[in-house]
C-alpha cells in the first residue's frame, strides 16, 4: 500500500465530514489534504484509545519526532511521507502541526476546562490550527481568511464537543468551562446520566448559542474573493451545521438522542452546499450553512 493510499484509507474509514468535503477537491488538493487529515486521526486515536498515560505521551513523541523528519525529507511512516509531499507543494507550517499535537495533550492531561479562554486555547489547537493548515492548501489572498479559518476551526470543535458530550464524560473529559458548569448549577455526574437534566439542557442551550454566533462571526469575516476557493470549508461547516441543528431539533437532549448524522446525509448536505455555493457565490449572495 502506498502512502497516499493510506491516507485514503485512514481518512475514509474514520467516517469524518471532512472525508464529504475533500471528494470535491481537485486531486493535489485532495491529497493533501487527506495527508493532513490522516494526520490528525493518527494523533487524535492516541489521545482517544490509548488508555495509559505514559504510553501515549510515548506515541506522541513519535509524531512530533516524524514532522521533524517529515519537514526534512526523511518521513518513515506513510502519513509523514505523505506530508513531506504536502509540504513540497503547499505552504504548510510544522509549527500548526505540534499545535495540534498539545490539544492532543491537554486531553491526555486532562487538562480541566476551568474558563471560556481554556476552551477557546484547546479549539484553537485542535481545530483552528488545522484550518490555517487547510487555507494553505485551499489557497486565498487576503490574510482575514486566517480569522475566517480560525473562527470556523472553533465553531466546529464547539460542534463536536457538544454532540459527544456523553462519550467524552466517559473518557473522563469534560470540556464545558467549570465557570459555566457553576453558574448553570450543572454536576460533574450530570454528564454521564442516561438523558439531560433540565439544568444541563440549559447550559447546552447557552453554548449552542455561543456557537451558532461563532460560525455567523466566521462567515461575515470570510473575504468575498476568497469566498470560492474556500468553498471546501464551507462544506464542512455545512455538515457541522446540521448536527447542532439537530442538538436544537432533539431539545438539547444529547445523551438520550444522538446528533450524528449519516454519511449519505453528509453527502448529500456536501452536494447541495456546493450547487448552492456555486450559484450564491458568483451572485454576491449571503452565504447559507442551512
Amino acid at each position: 500500500m502506498s502512502p497516499e493510499e493510506y491516507c485514503l484509507r485512514k481518512t475514509r474509514g474514520a467516517g469524518s465530514s471532512f472525508y464529504y468535503a475533500f471528494i470535491f477537491l481537485p486531486t493535489p488538493q485532495r491529497r493533501a489534504m487527506m495527508a493532513l487529515y490522516a494526520f490528525c486521526r493518527e494523533v487524535d486515536d492516541i489521545a482517544d484509545d490509548v488508555s495509559d498515560r505514559q504510553v501515549a505521551v510515548a506515541k506522541l513523541a513519535f509524531w512530533q519526532d516524524e514532522l521533524q523528519r517529515a519537514f526534512t525529507g526523511q518521513a518513515q511512516h506513510p502519513v509523514g511521507k505523505e506530508l513531506d509531499w504536502a509540504r513540497r507543494n503547499y505552504a504548510i507550517d510544522e509549527e500548526l502541526f505540534r499545535e495540534i499535537i498539545d490539544g492532543m495533550l491537554m486531553d491526555i492531561e486532562q487538562q480541566p476546562i476551568l474558563k471560556a479562554s481554556d476552551l477557546a486555547l484547546y479549539c484553537y489547537r485542535v481545530a483552528g490550527a488545522v484550518g490555517l493548515l487547510s487555507i494553505e492548501v485551499f489557497g486565498y489572498r487576503n490574510r482575514q481568511a486566517r480569522t475566517f479559518a480560525t473562527h470556523l476551526g472553533e465553531a466546529m470543535q464547539r460542534t463536536n464537543i457538544l454532540r459527544d458530550i456523553g462519550e467524552d464524560a466517559r473518557l473522563g473529559r469534560i470540556y464545558l468551562p467549570q465557570e459555566d458548569r457553576i453558574r448553570f448549577q450543572v454536576r460533574d455526574e450530570d454528564f454521564k446520566a442516561a438523558s439531560c437534566s433540565a439544568a444541563l439542557k440549559a447550559l447546552i442551550a447557552h453554548h449552542v448559542a455561543l456557537t451558532e454566533e461563532k460560525y455567523r462571526q466566521a462567515l461575515d469575516i470570510l473575504p468575498a474573493e476568497d469566498r470560492r476557493s474556500l468553498r471546501p470549508a464551507l462544506l464542512m461547516a455545512a455538515i457541522y451545521y446540521a448536527q447542532l441543528q439537530r442538538i436544537k431539533q432533539r431539545g438539547y437532549d444529547v445523551l438520550a438522542h444522538s446528533a450524528h448524522i449519516s454519511p449519505l446525509r453528509k453527502l448529500w448536505i456536501a452536494a447541495r452546499m456546493w450547487q448552492r455555493e456555486k450559484h450564491a457565490g458568483k451572485h454576491g449572495q449571503p452565504i447559507r450553512l442551512a
